[in-house]
């Protein structure tokens, strides 16, 4: 009987993504290195399937972190995540949000990011009031 992915699972598949993104690497480019499909690096990525001990090692040399780094932000009794972590993983689980943050990311002027914020706190406050 196939055993279905954990919180924990879901976390490394997270942390494997938020890496992958990090460095500037294609979901592509990883599959090649680890000799597998993109198919599959998406379903590691999405916590569709479990990531063996083995590929792991191996995931974290084609994105030159050690296997500790995907364990990070793990409690030991519920393998939950911390809020500003667990807010980037729902972010950078859609196509929009990684354009967001690419987007954002290239943006080089301080006063701009910060209207940028300002401008989604807004929008997140007008929609607070909408629903009282």
């Amino acid at each position: 009987m196939k055993k279905s992915p954990s919180d924990i699972d879901r976390h490394i598949g997270n942390r494997i993504r938020t890496r992958r993104i990090a460095i500037g690497m294609s979901q592509e480019k990883l599959g090649e290195a680890l000799g597998l499909t993109f198919q599959q690096v998406q379903k590691y990525e999405k916590g569709m399937n479990r990531v063996g001990a083995g590929r792991l090692v191996e995931v974290g040399w084609a994105l030159g972190v050690p296997v500790q780094y995907f364990f990070e932000g793990v409690t030991e009794q519920s393998g939950s995540k911390g809020n500003v972590e667990s807010a980037f993983g729902r972010v950078t689980s859609t196509a929009e949000g990684t354009r967001l943050i690419e987007a954002f990311a290239t943006l080089d002027d301080i006063q701009i990011q910060r209207r940028i914020v300002d401008l989604v706190e807004m929008v997140l406050d007008i929609k607070k009031a909408k629903a009282c």
